[in-house]
């Protein structure tokens, strides 16, 4: 699907100062139910409005090659296999919404993201979707209401972890399409299986990339502790760019989240720092605190000790109560010694912690501690307003008393210094944090035009440029 131009005339933006998105802001208070409502706050020269509601936890959009807009449902914030994936249809240009949403999948497991390829010797689509324990792709025809072939495993990851409230256990994988010297590879980010610790296994806090048919798997990264959005951008040299999550053992403001553009096609594969080197003040630094051990956890008989630094509190977290989580557990490897054969051990080993950070490669830009990134967009010199802009979705602190994230961020190639563009996902009231949404992934329709999807809330947002 194609969806038609913003009323909006983008020529009254030709002459709007990029510096300008930064300063003066609107509100706008908007109904998403009976009684619910959610006021968000964007620069005076855009307007905003929910294009679709009610999908559980919604996270992702990729565009098929026939033009409609897909998009991933994870359901909850446990494991599960309740996942989905819908096709967002029937876009109303006057009400800036879609009046149709068709379940194409579902009893999905934690699906993150999805991508679209089509073979350019057989013509045929294939969509593309990374779960917690595989990677599967499905034959895609133009007009599908649901898949026109059974899935095909491509590639299994490690799949088993601490349960979630912990903090340490990534769910999510992330898969990008991408041309590397004329050839497609397809690219899936895994998470690590802790906050703080040594992997046992190769395709934890790594990316690997292999062909379109799963063959000739190649380690291209270590050391990303979560990368949970990875996009190639033929606009910039066609490099890889991928968010990334620090830990949480070093308290409320450190380490600074980071945007990376990836080194691929190293060998070894390039080393992105954690767990042992972390981020502040834009430079990567060694942290001197001891990695804990299964040694740690047999000797007292139930968990590592628990790093100091972090002051937040355990009630305070959008996970909910987390008085009775050990916060040490999520410093032990996946499950605590868990000794079944590594499924990806022909990709090589384990990363050993590094023991300096001069070789870890410099972070595009770094973002406050905790604030999450997830989805990005890069805007390029086709957007009036936000020329060369990167838009970068900001989760939020898993604790909202540390007060970091809760919005979406622009940055320039130029400058690379994130600045507001919509708040108000996180206000206080009575001296208390209050969130009202969370910001996850952003995809552009339009010059100046794009989608961002609140995985809090069920919502999707459309935001394009205001009426004159």
């Amino acid at each position: 699907m194609q969806l038609a131009s913003p009323r909006a005339s983008l020529f009254a933006l030709l002459f709007v100062p990029i510096a300008a998105l930064a300063q003066a802001q609107t509100s706008h208070t908007l109904n998403y139910a009976p009684g619910k409502q959610i006021t968000l706050k964007l620069p005076e020269s855009f307007d905003i409005g929910i294009a679709a509601t009610g999908i559980k936890r919604v996270r992702f959009f990729a565009k098929s090659p026939d033009g409609r807009i897909f998009v991933t449902s994870m359901h909850d914030l446990s494991d599960n296999r309740l996942g989905a994936v819908y096709i967002l249809e029937g876009w109303d240009e006057r009400a800036s919404r879609f009046n149709k949403i068709t379940r194409y999948l579902n009893h999905l497991r934690n699906p993150n993201n999805l991508a679209f390829y089509t073979d350019p010797i057989t013509k045929q689509s294939w969509l593309y979707i990374p779960l917690t324990d595989r990677l599967v792709r499905y034959k895609y025809n133009a007009g599908d209401s649901a898949p026109a072939s059974a899935p095909e495993t491509l590639i299994r990851f490690p799949d088993y972890g601490l349960h979630y409230k912990y903090g340490g256990w990534h769910l999510t994988r992330t898969v990008a399409v991408a041309d590397i010297g004329g050839n497609t590879r397809i690219f899936v980010a895994v998470g690590s299986s802790c906050n703080f610790c040594k992997e046992d296994e190769v395709l934890r806090a790594a990316v690997v990339s292999m062909d379109p048919d799963g063959r000739n798997q190649r380690l291209e990264a270590q050391g990303l502790r979560n990368a949970v959005d990875m996009q190639q951008l033929a606009e910039l040299d066609h490099a890889i760019f991928a968010t990334n999550m620090g830990d949480d053992h070093l308290g409320d403001k450190l380490p600074e989240d980071t945007f990376f553009r990836l080194f691929i096609g190293q060998n070894p594969a390039q080393n992105y720092g954690w767990p042992t080197c972390y981020f502040a003040g834009g430079r990567a630094v060694l942290d001197k605190t001891p990695l804990p051990s299964l040694d740690d956890a047999r000797a007292n008989g139930k968990t590592a000790p628990k790093p100091a630094g972090s002051a937040s509190a355990t009630r305070d977290s959008v996970y909910g109560d987390q008085k009775d989580v050990a916060a040490a557990g999520t410093n032990l490897t996946a499950g605590g010694g868990h000794h079944e054969t590594d499924p990806n051990a022909n990709l090589g080993k384990a990363s050993a912690p590094l023991k300096s950070c001069e070789k870890v490669p410099p972070a595009y830009t770094t973002l406050a501690a905790h604030s999450s990134p997830l989805g990005f967009a890069y805007f390029s010199k086709q957007d009036p307003a936000l020329t060369d802009t990167f838009l970068v979705a900001l989760h939020g602190a898993s604790h909202p008393h540390i007060g970091t994230g809760y919005k979406v961020v622009r940055l320039t190639s130029a400058d690379r210094k994130p600045q507001d563009f919509i708040t108000g996902f996180l206000t206080t009231r009575s001296g208390k944090p209050v969130v009202h949404g969370r910001p996850c992934a952003i995809l552009r329709l339009a010059p100046d035009t794009f989608l961002l999807s609140d995985d809090y809330l069920g919502l999707i947002y459309y935001i394009h440029p205001r009426a004159e």
